[in-house]
């Protein structure tokens, strides 16, 4: 089996930009923490149900951990709702999604 060390590094990189323990992680995820840890180390590669575990867990695509790349598409509700706003509000409206960008960092 190949191991891709990069795949580890994206799992560790989200893990903690999610605030999770490596613990917590392997919990959410149905795995040993010891697994997990090789993982993220490129000591072990992964099955694709272990994947889709920490994927569903991290709430990540499978693809940017498999790949590395970000498909950001704008669910169709998001769509509506922003352009319900009238013109006016348009300002406020990304004044607040700044804010709220900028908490979701910590």
């Amino acid at each position: 089996m190949v191991i891709d060390p990069s795949i580890g590094a994206r799992i560790r990189y989200i893990r903690e930009l999610n605030h999770f323990t490596r613990e917590e992680l392997a919990e959410y995820a149905d795995i040993s923490t010891k697994f997990l840890y090789e993982i993220e180390n490129g000591q072990k590669g992964l099955s694709a149900t272990n994947l889709l575990k920490i994927c569903q867990a991290l709430e990540v695509s499978c693809d940017y951990i498999m790949t590395g790349k970000v498909d950001y598409k704008c669910s169709e509700e998001i769509i509506n709702i922003l352009e319900s706003f009238d013109t006016t509000q348009i300002p406020n409206v990304k004044r607040i999604l700044a804010a709220v960008l900028e908490v979701s960092k910590f």
